[in-house]
């Protein structure tokens, strides 16, 4: 509902800027077809009929646009014609996005501007996706921060129970044992990483080779 008010009033808004445009046009040019018929009788001047359609056409476009700057001067410096600076909000909202803040949102406030309309919502998708990878971003960083810690924490315990002289060799070998493992499992998180990297770096090149999909899927 709000839409269709807002382009009905769009369309009214050109249908009176038109009447004024054709009224101001109107106006000018029977001035400016007066002011010179009146400069020809004055001077007794008779020119041909298509210089005289020139010259009442360069007159008239001059004294519209005199005229059209001066009623706009007046209505802004009155502020009946507010500035609306469109792009202000886009600007900001890159602006905040470029900070890192990715949850900015515009409200498409001039629906009948088909360009800050376009803008508005190219802006929006374009923080939408950030923020989403963003969140995964985090999240995987808190991820690979557990995965990482798990081991590190079972290395750094079990040689601290190396340093204890009463152990037998059979819980040496056990614990140095769990070691072993648990950095071989860090190593091969490490390596993992790497090739996700490369994946994502599209540096990796495949050899395809036939595979029993059902062997995984039991």
């Amino acid at each position: 509902m709000k839409r269709g008010n807002r382009s009905s009033k769009s369309k009214l808004r050109g249908g009176l800027w038109i009447i004024f445009v054709l009224t101001l046009l109107t106006c000018m040019f029977s001035l400016s077809f007066l002011l010179t018929n009146f400069l020809y009788n004055a001077i007794n001047l008779q020119p041909p009929a298509l210089l005289s359609q020139v010259i009442n056409s360069l007159l008239g476009l001059i004294l519209t646009g005199l005229t059209a700057s001066s009623i706009l001067r007046i209505a802004h410096g009155r502020g009946w014609l507010p500035e609306r600076q469109v792009f202000t909000p886009i600007i900001q909202a890159l602006e905040r996005i470029a900070a890192g803040d990715f949850s900015i949102r515009l409200d498409n406030e001039f629906e009948d501007n088909r360009i800050v309309g376009e803008l508005t919502t190219s802006v929006n998708k374009m923080a939408a996706e950030l923020d989403q990878m963003e969140t995964m971003r985090q999240e995987f960083i808190s991820n690979v921060s557990h995965e990482i810690q798990s081991p590190l924490t079972s290395i750094r315990g079990f040689a601290q129970a190396l340093e204890n002289d009463s152990l037998s060799l059979a819980e040496r070998h056990h614990y140095l044992g769990i070691i072993k493992i648990e950095s071989t499992r860090l190593s091969r998180m490490t390596e993992d990483l790497l090739k996700l990297a490369s994946l994502e770096a599209d540096r990796v090149r495949f050899d395809p080779q036939p595979y029993r999909l059902d062997r995984q899927i039991r």
